[in-house]
């Protein structure tokens, strides 16, 4: 009799303790959710302040000395060129030469095929990069004028960067951060609760895309370099506790 009613005692503590439990993760839970996530949005607009260009230029010949002599030819008329449009000697930067065998294939009338020799190609670049973005967009614009000095030469599209980036994120977290908190403060006050502590605060990464553009955003960041004017935005998602 006393064992069993001692086992009866020991479960009926034993569900009790288990109530206390089961309250207390239910309080603990209903606490945990008593929060709300806001997301804000930080965006700025700008203009690059530093400009990327590169040109290329090339020659042809069965002799590889010969075609060596030519490019070396083009590539001070080209300095002089350059130079005489405004740009420092010290901020143009050649390439070294990459030279390329050229061969002609032809299809044999037993169904073979055969190559020969057609000589050697051999090409150089040219970089700029300026804090003058004009002078050096007008340069990319007129390089027919290369051209018209005998020279086979190619100019790729510029790309724009912005030397301020570090300040501009700053402004963009602010304004974002701004943004969540004042969001959270108006759905606090219509769920007619106190907005409390902020628990957490994460942040995204900077988009950098072309105004009014539809680029996609990317997981890791967009950095868009074809377009002189840029506008960044970041948004900051804060977690704050509700009274």
């Amino acid at each position: 009799m006393n064992k069993n009613i001692i086992a009866i005692a020991v479960a009926s503590a034993g569900f009790i303790i288990g109530l206390a439990f089961l309250g207390n993760a239910i309080k603990n839970r209903n606490k945990a959710d008593n929060t709300i996530s806001v997301t804000g949005l930080g965006s700025k607009k700008f203009t690059s302040d530093l400009i990327s260009w590169t040109g290329n230029f090339s020659r042809n010949s069965f002799e590889l000395k010969s075609a060596y002599d030519q490019l070396a030819e083009d590539r001070k008329v080209i300095e002089k060129y350059m130079v005489s449009q405004g740009i420092p000697k010290k901020d143009i930067v050649f390439s070294a030469v990459d030279i390329q065998k050229q061969f002609n294939y032809n299809n044999n009338a037993d169904g073979g095929s055969s190559q020969t020799f057609a000589g050697y190609q051999l090409s150089q670049s040219i970089a700029l990069q300026s804090k003058d973005v004009a002078k050096i967009e007008n340069l990319s614009r007129n390089i027919t004028e290369i051209i018209n000095l005998g020279i086979e030469f190619t100019s790729a599209a510029p790309n724009y960067f912005y030397t301020k980036l570090a300040d501009v994120k700053q402004e963009m977290i602010a304004d974002a951060t701004k943004d969540a908190k004042e969001r959270a403060e108006k759905i606090a006050e219509n769920a007619g609760a106190d907005l409390g502590d902020l628990k957490k605060a994460t942040m995204g990464v900077i988009q950098i895309t072309a105004p009014n553009s539809n680029e996609d955003y990317s997981y890791g960041g967009t950095y868009n370099t074809t377009s002189k004017e840029k506008e960044a935005s970041i948004t900051i998602k804060l977690e704050y506790v509700v009274d």
